[in-house]
C-alpha cells in the first residue's frame, strides 16, 4: 500500500492544532505566548498581516504549504469588529506590498488583494454575541491558477 503524498484535512488540522498548543504551553508569561502564537501565524501565512489578537480557528481552516507560498483557507477570529479590521487590512496589505483589486464594505466585507504571482481575498463577517466580534476567512491561491470549468 503506498502513502499518499496529499494531506488529510485532518492531519493539517490536528498539526496546526499541535502548534497553538504548544504556543500556549511554552510559557505562562500571556505576552509572551501571545507573541509565540503571532510568531507560529506569520510562519504558517508568511506576508500576510494579521489584526492584534486574531487567532486561527484551525478545525476550520486548510493551510497548504506555510510561509509566503502556501494555499487555501485560513478562518480567524478577531477580537475588534468588522469595521476596524476592515480598515486593518485596507492600510496594511498594502504596506506589505499587496495591491488592492477590490473592496466592498457590507454586512459581508471582501477585499480582494494580488501580489506577485497570487490573490488573496478576505472575507469578514459579524461573529456571535458571544463568540469573537469578527470571523475573518483567508483565501490564497496562485493568480493564475488553471481552473477547469466542470462539463455539462
Amino acid at each position: 500500500m503506498m502513502n499518499s503524498p496529499i494531506f488529510s484535512r485532518g492531519s493539517i488540522a490536528a498539526t496546526l492544532f499541535s502548534l497553538m498548543l504548544l504556543a500556549c504551553a511554552s510559557s505562562g508569561d500571556s505576552s509572551s505566548a501571545a507573541t509565540e502564537s503571532q510568531e507560529i501565524q506569520s510562519q504558517l501565512l508568511g506576508d500576510m498581516p494579521l489584526p492584534a489578537g486574531s487567532k486561527i480557528l484551525s478545525a476550520d481552516s486548510l493551510i497548504i504549504g506555510r510561509g509566503d507560498n502556501w494555499v487555501g483557507r485560513a478562518v480567524l477570529t478577531g477580537v475588534q469588529n468588522s469595521t476596524d479590521i476592515y480598515a486593518f487590512f485596507q492600510a496594511e496589505y498594502p504596506k506589505a506590498g499587496w495591491t488592492t483589486v477590490s473592496a466592498i464594505k457590507a454586512k459581508t466585507s471582501i477585499l480582494v488583494f494580488t501580489k506577485g504571482d497570487r490573490t488573496s481575498t478576505v472575507e469578514l463577517n459579524d461573529g456571535s454575541f458571544t463568540g469573537p466580534k469578527t470571523l475573518i476567512t483567508i483565501t490564497a491561491s496562485p493568480k493564475n491558477a488553471n481552473v477547469v470549468a466542470p462539463k455539462k
